[in-house]
């Protein structure tokens, strides 16, 4: 092989390599990445409307009654997706929640031991707001949608019967149980509540209607006063008749 090819050989090599290195520099430019400031992503989690229509409000059925057929079995399975976060058993550690052994009216953000976040010790008010049934089952519901800006990341439970069985497994995890609402409670206050509106509406009406009639009576029976003022006017105007005799007496003079 003689010098000319060699140099032909080594010259494409060359180009070769000069052609690959230009077109990795000019895609490096036109698909250049950065990377992100915080890897990974946020997961967005939709949330139900803490507040809801006037109409979810009429159909919402009370944790009361929901917890007079709520099965604590079956709350003790639903207890298994909040187990990777706390515990329940007494004297149980605190994980990334805290210890939920005597959960039922225990003082919000107070349990020993734990850091809660600054919306909770607001909500908590000092101990004053307790977990009461009612507590519970609106932060089980949607944590993020009952206390604003909760630690607490989990999505909820929407289904009633979930929330109910779960409550009554907590409720029983505690040396003594607090004692279960009762369902009757709310339910004469709703009733005796629509009468109270409609009774005043009944009894303004029917005197506003009478009241003018009762006035016009009296009005038509004043005519008589005043034609009796003019029947003593007539013998008023015959006063003068007495001056006859004092006429008669000049001509005695």
């Amino acid at each position: 092989m003689g010098s000319f090819e060699v140099n032909k050989v080594l010259g494409a090599l060359l180009g070769a390599v000069f052609i690959i290195f230009s077109v990795a520099i000019v895609s490096n430019s036109l698909f250049a990445t950065h990377a992100p400031e915080t890897p990974g992503f946020a997961i967005e989690v939709a949330e139900a409307d803490a507040g809801g229509s006037a109409a979810d409000a009429a159909e919402e059925v009370s944790i009361a009654e929901l917890l007079a057929s709520a099965d604590a079995g079956a709350g003790e399975a639903v207890f298994k997706k909040c187990v990777a976060c706390h515990s329940i058993e007494k004297g149980g550690p605190n994980k990334v929640g805290p210890d939920l052994w005597d959960i039922v009216d225990r003082p919000v953000g107070m349990h020993e031991g734990f850091s809660y976040s600054s919306a909770m010790k607001e909500f908590s008010k000092g101990g004053e707001e307790k977990w009461t049934f009612d507590n519970l089952d609106h932060f089980l519901t949607s944590p993020r949608g009952f206390i604003k800006g909760t630690a607490m990341g989990f999505a909820g439970l929407k289904r009633d019967s979930e929330r109910a069985n779960l409550i009554a497994y907590m409720r029983e995890q505690a040396d003594s149980p607090v004692p279960l609402p009762s369902p009757e409670a709310a339910a004469p206050a709703e009733e005796e509540a629509a009468p109270a509106e409609e009774a005043p509406a009944t009894e303004e009406a029917a005197p506003a209607e009478e009241a003018p009639e009762a006035e016009t009576a009296p009005a038509e029976e004043a005519a008589p006063v005043e034609e009796a003022p003019a029947e003593e006017a007539a013998p008023a105007e015959e006063a003068p008749a007495p001056e006859q005799p004092i006429e008669q007496e000049q001509p005695a003079e």
